[in-house]
């Protein structure tokens, strides 16, 4: 019954409004808008891995998928660790930061630039790029920069819908005889130290809100912890647990932090426990969700709060 109910709210989210439309994004088609002479790019942003593995059903899945949904878009790819870049050149493979990628469009002529990253939330990672793309948009006509997996509650809405419908199907199909051995699903995401922690307790949240009382949301670096996943677990009289790594590749954090430390502790609490070991960016509904957000930013443009401002200051009602 209750995956008949996410099949029924997964089909009614196209019927929502446009995300952001007539809130902090205006109708503007960077296409149609193109002076003759002008050529625009797709600069598709990771964090990146040095996993080969889940970097091919991952970023180079998404990548791909991106280039036959915008073929009229050059398209690029660039890294944002550092640490990873390294790494990688130290194997003979060249990464780009984003920077540098610009820089390089720069070089070849190109005026407009669409940025999307696949980052999941708005957080550092989404800072220091848009810092980067400031420091070179003189240098362009438009750079519009794409929102991450969980820019809106339509995008929460979505990924809950989704990861719904894909784990607890697992579930299902074990065939679960009682509430009492329910498998219990954790996603755990990296986290970060700046208020957009708070999307992981918006989707922990939104999870129990449709009726999934067996997911809950940890993160490694910030809230909710493992303490307060911990407190969840054995409110719900859990006895089987996955794990499932919330962020865009199974990399090290996956392998490491989610199936070596978490599984040992929560094994320690005498859960048994089983790791999935699949990023959220091989997952094809979610790979849509970022095709999509490149979709809006090809028609709409972000509106600056001091142009909001500066309309109230007119006269326009807010």
């Amino acid at each position: 019954m209750r995956t008949f109910y996410f099949l029924l709210f997964l089909l009614s989210i196209p019927l929502l409004c446009p995300a952001h439309e007539g809130e902090n994004f205006i109708a503007s088609d960077m296409l149609a808008n193109m002076k003759p002479g002008d050529k625009a790019a797709l600069l598709m942003v990771h964090f990146g891995t040095t996993h080969d593995d889940t970097r091919a059903l991952t970023i180079d899945g998404i990548n791909a998928k991106t280039h036959k949904a915008f073929p009229d878009l050059e398209m690029r790819e660039a890294f944002t660790s550092r640490i990873i870049i390294r790494r990688l050149k130290a194997r003979g493979i060249k990464k780009l930061t984003p920077l540098d990628a610009m820089l390089r469009l720069r070089s070849e002529g190109y005026t407009h630039v669409i940025v999307q990253s696949t980052n999941i939330i708005d957080g550092v990672e989404m800072e220091a790029l848009r810092r980067d793309m400031e420091s070179v948009q003189p240098f362009f006509k438009e750079i519009r920069i794409g929102t991450p997996l969980l820019y809106s509650t339509e995008d929460a809405e979505k990924v809950v819908s989704i990861l719904g419908n894909r784990l607890d199907a697992t579930a299902q199909g074990k065939k679960v005889s009682s509430k009492k051995n329910m498998e219990h699903f954790v996603l755990v995401g990296h986290g970060t130290y700046t208020p957009s922690t708070a999307i992981y307790s918006q989707m922990d949240y939104m999870l129990k809100a449709y009726g999934l009382s067996n997911f809950h949301v940890g993160t490694i670096e910030g809230y909710p912890s493992f303490e307060t996943m911990l407190s969840q677990l054995k409110a719900g009289k859990a006895k089987q647990v996955t794990l499932v790594p919330f962020m865009f590749v199974a990399g090290d954090h996956a392998k490491n932090d989610i199936a070596g430390e978490w599984k040992e502790a929560l094994e320690k609490e005498g859960y048994a426990v089983n790791v999935r070991m699949e990023g959220m960016g091989q997952i094809p509904e979610i790979q849509e969700i970022f095709i999509d957000h490149i979709r809006f930013s090809l028609k709409h443009r972000m509106l600056d709060i001091m142009d909001k401002k500066a309309a109230y200051a007119a006269g326009k009602d807010e």
